[in-house]
């Protein structure tokens, strides 16, 4: 039986958590496994197929790893995740170099079907139509992050039926873990005294618990996270809803010292028109209410949020009326996407496309504002001091360390570099920011 599993995990921090799933559970099963494609026997590949350009990622990675197995390099290639769940059988047609495709809920199987013998070149397909799967406290994890931070899956699916959006048809409906499990997987994470900072991620965390105990009971879940006697200095949120949000979430981010002053607020377009037809179930007053308050009520909060460019229907108006609103709100992160047409979404049926060529201008121009808004947020930080946690040594002897500050998402936004002496990664230390750039900060240990 080949026994060496390596894995390539594509997408978002949600598909992260599932590719650490199931290289735990392989583990578990006796297979060994790596993070990295070193002589490895199995190639797994974790895939994201939420708009064209993951897609196009999966794909491209597939077939460099096919290429691996053609040389002889690997000798299984398994593909599974949300490409598989979305082209069920016609993936398998496409793509002969794979021997095994798995669905967004069958990661359980992977080991049992790895076991089983595959003579005379037969392939393995396990793509279930039921979506339910959601992993929990005792599924185990092998980390594919550095061993300070972690991320949390708290739900799975989502309901909100965005007309863009293909979630519900990759993941199903939206499901939550309940509080219990979720405390009990942080408490065990945070068990050996490593562990300094957790995010929270899922298709919509404000809503957590609301098919569990028939409301939404996210303020409840990160009350109970900041009071673990044995948890993280720092607890994120990621992938919010603005229409979800309560009183009693604000009330628990403003109040808990544990919780970063950093909130993901995806708005996707500001423009009434076409908030309506995504099915953003908010309007602009709704959004600019939203965004004052919090800044109002939560000193210091930093805002990310994300934008889609090129939604059918998007007039020069609509454009210049979500350039206007960025300039005025100036979010501390933002990021911008091209409006992908997805394959049975209402979107997809929708009238006025918008011309790739003009969507790809208003991308370019709304990307330019803000890289002059984060340079410009970014300079307040200049000569005053941050408090960092360490990701990374320096690439080179002399060079800097790079960590991030409260502000700051892993694997998402910009950071600090850090120069001093006696710095170690995984570890909190203050510093002075000498230097601002357009998304990092510079510094030295004080």
């Amino acid at each position: 039986m080949l026994k060496k599993v390596g894995l390539i995990s594509l997408g978002c921090a949600r598909n992260l958590v599932d590719s650490e799933v199931i290289l735990g559970s392989l583990k578990r099963e006796g297979f060994a496994v790596s993070g990295g494609l070193e002589s490895v026997d199995i190639c797994i590949i974790n895939t994201c197929a939420f708009i064209g350009p993951a897609r196009e990622e999966s794909i491209d990675t597939i077939l460099e790893a096919a290429g691996l197995k053609k040389e002889g390099r690997i000798k299984k290639l398994v593909v599974c995740g949300c490409l598989p769940q979305a082209y069920k059988k016609d993936l398998a047609i496409r793509l002969p170099e794979v021997d095994l495709f798995v669905g967004t809920s069958d990661f359980s199987r992977i080991g049992k079907l790895l076991k089983k013998p595959s003579g005379g070149g037969k392939r393995a397909y396990a793509v279930s139509e039921k979506l339910d799967y959601l992993y929990d406290e005792k599924s185990p994890r092998f980390s594919l992050v550095p061993k300070h931070y972690a991320y949390v899956k708290i739900s799975e699916g989502c309901s909100n039926f965005c007309s863009y959006c293909i979630i519900s048809r990759l993941r199903g409906s939206f499901r939550s873990r309940t509080i219990r499990s979720v405390l009990a997987e942080a408490g065990a994470l945070s068990k050996n005294g490593r562990l300094k900072e957790i995010t929270l991620v899922g298709q919509d965390t404000t809503l957590f618990g609301l098919d569990i105990y028939g409301k939404a009971v996210f303020p409840e879940l990160l009350r109970g996270l900041s009071s673990l006697s044995n948890g993280p200095e720092w607890i994120r949120i990621l992938y919010t809803h603005p229409a979800h949000y309560t009183d009693a979430l604000i009330d628990v981010i403003r109040q808990s010292d544990k919780i970063c002053k950093y909130l993901d607020l995806p708005i996707q377009h500001i423009s009434d028109g076409v908030l309506s037809r995504m099915n953003r179930r908010t309007t602009k007053d709704d959004l600019v209410r939203l965004i004052g308050r919090l800044k109002d009520e939560i000193p210091g909060i930093t805002l990310r949020t994300s934008i889609i460019v090129g939604f059918p229907g998007e007039t020069e108006k609509d454009f210049k009326e979500l350039l206007d609103f960025v300039k005025d709100t100036e979010f501390d992160r933002l990021g911008a996407f091209l409006y992908s047409e997805e394959e049975g979404t209402a979107a997809s049926r929708m009238k006025n496309k918008v011309p790739a060529g003009v969507s790809r201008e208003r991308l370019d121009e709304l990307m330019e504002l803000q890289k002059g808004i984060s340079a410009r947020r970014n300079k307040r930080f200049l000569g005053k001091r941050a408090r960092v946690l360490i990701d990374e040594e320096p690439d080179s002897p002399g060079g800097s360390f790079f960590g991030r500050t409260e502000a700051d998402a892993p694997e998402t936004d910009g950071g600090v570099f850090v120069s001093g002496k006696g710095i170690k990664v995984g570890e909190f230390y203050d510093v002075k920011i000498t230097d601002t750039l357009e998304y990092d900060l510079v510094g030295e240990k004080i």
